[in-house]
């Protein structure tokens, strides 16, 4: 029988897959900080090379970029009023962003800007320095609104919010901007920005505690969602879906929860008022959060957990044990075992000819599918974690022969030298 002071089942299982997050994290940022594994600009909405291309020669709006010059008017034809309150809506693989304005009980749709320039690829942004553009529901609010620094009409998103906190993903400063080249942003040149930051403000000022900001990796249709099912990211974009359902519905923003790292969606149905309100974390998921801060704290402090990876020897691995606290333990247990596989995994790799060798991302999937975290969102933000983890490793081990190659070469030249200065 479980002892009544023992944390839930669901509760220990998450709190121990977002501790092999922890730890992968930890590795991936020892020593270098975490970089980008490398993204095809033209492997989605191939249009943002030609975008920068054409910002950069010519002062001309993009294709399908509304009249800005005759902003009033549109407003007025559309029966709107400034300063109503709106709805962000942003797809990266259309390369669209949608403005929608409260009119009467229901939001209608006022403009489809396109995106100038967007980083990465489909799916959410994970760690700092991934240089990939956040998915899921955000809110701005009078505080993100920026008015000075380089781009000072901008917007900030608010990455991480309560759900990528949950899952360990870092990450700051995520705009939508004016110009057209982004690094983890949207770029949307600075006309458009002007007026989507406009209609943010006015809202706001009038108001609208927070604008939702909703971030889709495509428009989510059953077709379009068909298209991608044996993506690593296909249970999380069906998630997705359900708050993009829920808009589609009712033409009202949902209010959004977060909840043992899902979101959750509360349809507001029209006439019933009211705005909706930031991500609101159920309990399990504010327990969650505050573990990883703790257990950040202590792998930080700890020099032993701030060391250990797959090369990790079994003695020290008994030592590091010893500084985890019981509530921790599952965690540190499953990060061991997700090392330890990956370590003979990479022992098997080395024995294959160089042409049959997996990459290092492959062989990180076979270490972290033995974490209790199965079948869950949160296994492809692993397998990225550590991922970067291995790539530092292998660039380490790459630094280290090219320094034994050199003093092998200098060694060699040494004699030489002395010969001829008798």
């Amino acid at each position: 029988m479980r002892s009544s002071t023992s944390p839930p089942r669901q509760l220990r299982r998450g709190l121990a897959s977002l501790a092999v997050v922890a730890l992968a994290v930890l590795l991936a940022t020892q020593h270098n900080p975490a970089r980008a594994i490398s993204i095809e600009l033209n492997d989605v909405a191939p249009e943002r090379v030609e975008n920068q291309r054409r910002a950069a020669t010519t002062a001309d709006p993009l294709p399908g970029t509304p009249d800005l010059t005759a902003f009033d008017s549109r407003l007025e034809a559309a029966g709107l009023k400034l300063g109503e309150p709106i709805l962000i809506r942003l797809f990266k693989a259309e390369a669209q962003a949608e403005i929608w304005m409260r009119k009467d009980d229901r939001y209608v749709l006022f403009a489809t800007y396109p995106v100038c320039n967007w980083s990465g690829t489909v799916g959410p942004k994970l760690a700092e320095g991934d240089k990939q553009t956040p998915e899921g529901f955000y809110t701005v609010t009078r505080r993100q609104l920026h008015r000075i620094g380089r781009w000072p009409r901008s917007l900030n998103l608010g990455f991480p919010n309560v759900y990528d906190q949950s899952l360990a993903r870092t990450g700051s400063y995520i705009l939508m901007h004016g110009g057209c080249s982004s690094v983890g942003c949207f770029a949307m040149t600075n006309p458009v920005i002007s007026e989507i930051y406009r209609l943010t403000q006015a809202a706001i000022v009038r108001g609208q505690d927070n604008v939702p900001v909703h971030v889709f990796p495509f428009r989510m249709t059953d077709e379009n969602l068909a298209k991608h099912e044996k993506s690593n990211w296909a249970g999380f974009w069906r998630n997705l879906k359900e708050g993009y359902d829920a808009f589609e519905e009712t033409r009202n923003p949902p209010n959004v929860r977060v909840c043992q790292s899902r979101y959750e969606f509360d349809r507001v149905a029209p006439g019933e008022g009211g705005l909706p309100s930031p991500l609101a974390p159920c309990g399990e998921t504010i327990a969650a959060v505050q573990a990883l801060e703790e257990f950040y704290s202590l792998a930080r402090r700890d020099p032993l957990l701030r060391l250990i990876n797959h090369q990790t020897r079994e003695q020290i691995w008994r030592q590091a044990s010893s500084s985890v606290p019981p509530h921790l333990g599952p965690a540190f247990e499953s990060y061991r075992e997700a090392m330890t596989t990956l370590a003979r995994e990479m022992l098997e790799n080395e024995k294959l000819p160089p042409a049959r060798r997996k990459r290092p991302r492959l062989l990180a999937q076979t270490a972290v599918s033995v974490s209790q975290s199965k079948c869950s969102s949160k296994l492809a933000s692993c397998r990225r974690f550590i991922a970067l983890a291995e790539q530092r490793v292998q660039r380490e081990a790459a630094a280290s022969r090219e320094a034994a190659r050199r003093r092998m070469k200098t060694a060699k030249k040494e004699p030489h030298a002395r010969s001829t200065n008798r």
